[in-house]
């Protein structure tokens, strides 16, 4: 080993389950805890070791995500994240980093840092997120004021929300909000593999029901109940639809209060620090890419060439096949994300490694963007007693857009840490051949994907992304909205439907596609 090579030397979590909104912890809060938790995890004195941070990352949290650079928040916020945090832990970072939108940026920032602790740049970083959206949802059922407004000096690196993943023209369509867009993918996936809605609901169910099984032996877990696949199934008053066909068990759970964090440094500054070597964990292998960001240029909604390639690129770096993998995460929002990572990554949906550590994001929780930071620290965790493994972390941000993949293991890397830079391969998927789109379709058309979203159990508006019959452009348009229409296109195969597409027609000037 050299001793520039990045290693991981300590990993936390929290979960918070205070119900009264005036005892629990804010968001930086949370964050701090689980940062005290691997700054303890280290095995070295935890304020010396606080001091010993040069450089200090927090991940964005949900309310500062979306389309604004601060969303509105009553209960205020942070306005220098890890300010906040260093604060609170007795840290005081020449570098404080808050990130960019994404589930992929827990394992992109991992990378970076890797990276940047290879090269010099870095001596001990800390990585940490959170989320206390369980928190301020009780408050404002309760009526109560919570006070998170937070003023700390020093600099700040914040990177904002990154690139639009959705336009205004999806968004006016319903595209770009999650439980309306990855429905899109799996009836995709569905008619890939044949399924009739009632084949592939409960093959849906067996894909997550093990997931349940994790989820309910974690204690970081806070939706952790056994479900049977029969049970995820089947659509009733409390497991009601929420965008078809994903009844509300098959969605990320974002009602958490959670937070998770890990502290990296070089192995020589770790032997100088006194940080026993059976704490290490390396990143052996690592590579992110993005897809073509929206949603409409995809190149298909039933596969992910950026996942496909970046994947493979970090078991490259590791020297690793994927059957040299012993322990996996796979980003799991919603079962497409899984079902596209396993077709990625060339195994079964049934894979007998199973395909989470955490219990995924229906079932142990989804904290916002750093759900992956959980997997990792329960990653480290497992490593450090079963040595000579390999564990492979997948992380997706957007829908489908961004992913980031981690190959760990205590197994230590031999010769010099280098990874390709993203930029190498992101060619590659940018080059790829999308059909082309119009915002102002016209004319006979088909479905080639489509979902009906609904607002407590009820059906309120379909999407509908389809192709002009007359030369295959595809386009996005909504549907009706009556009962009729709507019941048709989940009881009836709507995938390959022909009818006609009119521009402007619909609801405050959607698109309209007529059956």
């Amino acid at each position: 080993m050299h001793d520039n090579t990045p290693v991981l030397v300590g990993a936390g979590q929290f979960t918070g389950r205070e119900e009264d909104p005036l005892k629990a912890l804010s968001p930086m809060g949370i964050a701090a805890e689980a940062a005290r938790a691997a700054l303890a995890d280290t095995g070295r004195d935890s304020q010396s070791l606080a001091q010993q941070i040069d450089t200090l990352a927090v991940i964005r949290i949900f309310p500062d995500s979306f389309n604004r650079p601060r969303m509105p928040n009553p209960f205020g916020r942070a306005e220098n994240p890890p300010r906040a945090v260093a604060r609170r832990i007795n840290a005081n970072p020449v570098r404080a980093i808050y990130g960019h939108v994404g589930g992929n940026t827990p394992q992109t920032m991992i990378n970076e840092m890797a990276h940047r602790i290879a090269e010099g740049e870095v001596g001990v970083a800390l990585i940490t997120g959170s989320e206390a959206i369980k928190t301020a949802q009780r408050a404002l059922r309760a009526g109560i004021t919570l006070d998170w407004q937070e003023e700390d000096e020093g600099s700040l690196e914040d990177r904002g929300i990154g690139p639009a993943l959705a336009s205004a023209h999806e968004f006016a369509h319903g595209i770009g909000v999650p439980v309306n867009t990855y429905p899109l993918f799996e009836n995709a996936i569905r008619g890939r593999l044949g399924h009739s809605v009632a084949q592939h609901l409960l093959a849906m169910g067996e894909l997550f029901a093990p997931f349940t099984d994790v989820a309910a032996a974690n204690p970081f877990a806070l939706y952790g109940t056994r479900r049977s696949p029969q049970e995820l199934a089947r659509v009733s008053a409390e497991n009601r639809f929420i965008g078809f066909p994903y009844p509300k068990w098959m969605n990320a759970m974002d009602g958490v209060d959670q937070g998770a964090a890990v502290i990296m440094t070089s192995v020589g500054q770790a032997k100088r620090l006194g940080i026993d070597p059976a704490r290490w964990v390396f990143l052996h292998g690592c590579a992110e890419a993005s897809e073509k960001l929206l949603v409409t240029e995809r190149v298909n909604y039933f596969s992910s060439p950026a996942m496909e390639i970046n994947s493979a690129k970090a078991l490259a770096m590791a020297g690793k096949e994927i059957s040299d993998i012993d322990l996996i995460d796979i980003y799991s929002c919603f079962p497409s994300a899984v079902e596209v990572a396993c077709a990625a990554l060339g195994i079964q949906t049934n894979d007998p490694r199973g395909l989470t550590l955490t219990g995924g994001l229906p079932f142990f929780g989804g904290p916002g963007n750093n759900y992956s930071m959980h997997a990792i620290a329960t990653l480290v965790s497992r490593l450090r007693s079963r040595r000579s493994t390999f564990g492979m972390i997948t992380a997706n941000g957007g829908y489908l857009s961004k992913h980031a993949t981690g190959i760990y293991s205590a197994t230590p890397v031999e010769g010099e840490w280098r990874r390709e830079a993203p930029a190498t391969y992101q060619g590659q998927i940018d080059a790829m051949v999308s059909p082309r789109f119009t915002e102002t379709p016209e004319g006979d058309a088909r479905v080639e994907t489509y979902t009906v979203i609904h607002e407590r159990g009820v059906p309120v508006r379909g999407i509908v992304i389809g192709r002009l019959v007359a030369d295959n452009t595809r386009f996005i348009a909504n549907t009706l909205s009556d009962s009729e229409t709507l019941g048709r296109m989940m009881s009836e195969e709507m995938l390959d439907r022909s009818g006609s597409v009119t521009s402007g027609a619909g609801a405050e000037g959607t698109n309209l596609f007529s059956f």
